[in-house]
């Protein structure tokens, strides 16, 4: 006479194939994997000219993703000594780490360098969609962007928007 210790080998091996016929129903997960991954060593990240939807004077580097697109990008933004980004909002909420230098982070529909202390390298920040914000750099600035794309902004002010004014 057999004795049940618990699940037969059998039992186990239909669990296994009964799951794998489930899962395989299913199209593509949420998060997929990349079909390999992705290295950009420090002395290979170029940066170029910035984009359309920020003021003159800034370079970008994208290092991973598609920020024009739906999915998760990374981005790398150079900001001269000087540098603002007038009070705006996103659709997406923006993840900023702090490279080089320091950003000066607030929010607010109307900018106020005291709103803030500058942020050190190393420092992050999570700015949540439509919370109205801005940004400065007093010195060059290096800080990497992630998000879901498309990314997105809406000037406060339509007069601050470089699309719009022109980038000269």
């Amino acid at each position: 006479m057999r004795r049940f210790h618990g699940p037969s080998r059998l039992s186990g091996i239909a669990a296994a194939l009964a799951l794998t016929a489930c899962l395989g129903a299913i199209d593509r997960p949420l998060a997929a994997e990349p079909d390999h991954h992705k290295v950009v060593p420090a002395g290979e990240v170029t940066f170029g000219a910035g984009p359309p939807f920020l003021p003159p004077g800034v370079e970008m580097v994208v290092l991973a993703g598609n920020p024009g697109v739906a999915g998760v990008f990374v981005l790398r933004l150079k900001f001269p000594a000087g540098y603002v980004i007038p009070p705006h909002i996103h659709s997406q909420d923006e993840l900023v780490t702090v490279i080089s230098g320091q950003l000066g982070v607030a929010m607010g529909d109307t900018l106020d360098r005291d709103a803030a202390h500058p942020l050190a390298p190393g420092s992050f920040v999570q700015l949540p969609a439509n919370m109205s914000h801005y940004a400065w750099a007093d010195e060059e600035t290096v800080v990497q962007l992630a998000g879901m794309g498309p990314f997105d902004i809406t000037y406060i002010d339509d007069a601050d928007d470089p699309r719009i004014n022109g980038r000269d």
